[in-house]
């Protein structure tokens, strides 16, 4: 080998590893969560660079949970995807872009994170709403996401409806229960922030339906004081399941690093920010140590009361279900 073709190999290699030290991964993550993922993508960055000398920038692409899964689907070249739904990665697994077994790749069904939904009220809570049943009152307004194209939306019918049930409301009853709470939406919004925006900007309605997560990214954006958290006495257990797009990853070679980001969420520094967003993180440990940020609630799953969020997706969110039949689009 000439002088000349091994400093030509030796420059080649140093390029190749200049590109492969700075990798681009891209994020298709529900936009609830987009406050949280700013601060932790900032932390992975710095651990990835420290552990492996690379540098590597993260993108984020945020929208209802759904709309983000259809995107992915129709060819966004996510890397991972961290979602506020199964049903919306189960979507994508079953389009054959992520692993069938996704939910066995990370520990605690592939869900770093759970949360729950809850209530944002005006400042002072001058409709005194403390409960389900309040939101189904006449005269009171209530946002919320579209179940349709947020995870967001269905917790909240799901959350509801299981309420209800926890009542001894029959199914029928319970259909009734939030069939009325939903006469009571000016406007669905298209997903967390989108509904966030409608009720803190716009000023449309009296009680928010969200993401325990969204009380923390609210007081920073909009400032604390401006609405009230309310914790109603029953609510749904929700999973924030993620997974790497082995679509993408095949085709970018990112696999090492989208699993490294994935897996850096269960890391003791991952599980802090998640807490200090106030989405409840895996960690038993961590998650004692906020027990003034998690106040205790009655938490019931999916699996409990609709046996899984697939089962719940055909019964109540396909077209022609039952939240068809309960609410028309104004």
């Amino acid at each position: 080998m000439t002088f000349k073709l091994k400093i030509a190999l030796a420059t080649l290699a140093l390029a190749a590893s200049g590109i492969a030290s700075s990798q681009t991964l891209l994020n298709g993550s529900y936009d609830v969560a987009r406050e949280f993922y700013k601060d932790y993508n900032a932390a992975f960055i710095a651990h990835y660079k420290k552990t492996t000398g690379k540098d590597v920038k993260i993108d984020q692409s945020h929208a209802g949970s759904s709309a983000v899964a259809r995107s992915v689907a129709d060819g966004l070249d996510a890397d991972v995807v961290t979602m506020n739904t199964s049903t919306d990665v189960e979507f994508l697994a079953n389009a054959g872009v992520v692993a069938k077994d996704w939910a066995k790749r990370f520990p605690g069904n592939a869900s770093p994170t759970t949360s729950t939904m809850l209530f944002l009220v005006r400042n002072g809570n001058p409709k005194g709403i403390k409960d389900w049943d309040d939101l189904t009152k006449p005269g009171i307004q209530v946002i919320v996401v579209n179940p349709k194209t947020g995870g967001n939306g269905r917790y909240t019918y799901l959350a509801a409806w299981g309420y209800a049930k926890k009542k001894g409301a029959t199914d029928a009853q319970a259909a009734e229960f939030v069939g009325k709470l939903y006469k009571n939406v000016p406007v669905l919004g298209k997903g967390g922030r989108d509904a966030t925006t409608a009720f803190l900007q716009r000023n449309i309605g009296d009680v928010l339906v969200t993401f325990e997560s969204e009380v923390v990214s609210v007081n920073k954006e909009f400032g604390a004081g401006k609405a009230d958290a309310v914790y109603p006495s029953i609510s749904i257990l929700a999973e924030n399941p993620v997974a790497v797009v082995e679509r993408t990853v095949a085709k970018k070679g990112t696999a090492v690093l989208a699993k490294a980001y994935l897996d850096y969420l269960y890391s003791d520094e991952g599980q802090e920010i998640a807490a200090k967003h106030a989405m409840r993180p895996y960690s038993q440990a961590i998650l004692k140590k906020y027990s003034d940020t998690f106040k205790p609630i009655q938490l019931f799953t999916v699996q409990e009361m609709f046996g899984s969020l697939s089962e719940a997706q055909k019964v109540h969110f396909n077209d022609g279900g039952q939240f068809d039949k309960l609410y028309t689009v104004r």
